[in-house]
C-alpha cells in the first residue's frame, strides 16, 4: 500500500459479522481524532511510528510493535512520521 501526500489511505482486507481487518497508510502528521469503538481494537505498526493516545495517555509505537485499544475507551492516532498499521477489530 502506497502513501499519499497529506492523507490517510485505507484498505479493508477482511470484513464480516465477527469483525474486520484494515490496513492504513498515514502520511506524516495525519491523524484520527479521539473517538471510541464498541470493540477492542489491536493496532500493529509495520512501518514508521505513531503516537497513540488511550484514555489521555500517549504511547509512542514503532514498527514491529503493537497496542490494544480497549472497547469504549477514548483513543486517537497521530503519525509522527509516515506510518503503516494493521487494525484488527473483533466483535465479542
Amino acid at each position: 500500500m502506497a502513501y499519499a501526500e497529506g492523507s490517510i489511505v485505507s484498505k479493508i482486507l477482511v470484513r464480516n459479522d465477527k469483525g474486520n481487518v484494515t490496513m492504513f497508510a498515514f502520511d506524516q502528521g495525519e491523524s484520527l481524532s479521539e473517538h471510541t469503538t464498541p470493540y477492542d481494537a489491536l493496532v500493529q505498526v509495520f512501518d514508521g511510528e505513531a503516537e497513540i493516545s488511550i484514555a489521555g495517555v500517549s504511547h509512542l509505537i514503532g514498527a514491529g510493535e503493537s497496542i490494544l485499544m480497549p472497547a469504549n475507551v477514548p483513543h486517537a492516532v497521530m503519525a509522527t512520521q509516515q506510518m503503516k498499521m494493521l487494525l484488527t477489530m473483533i466483535k465479542g
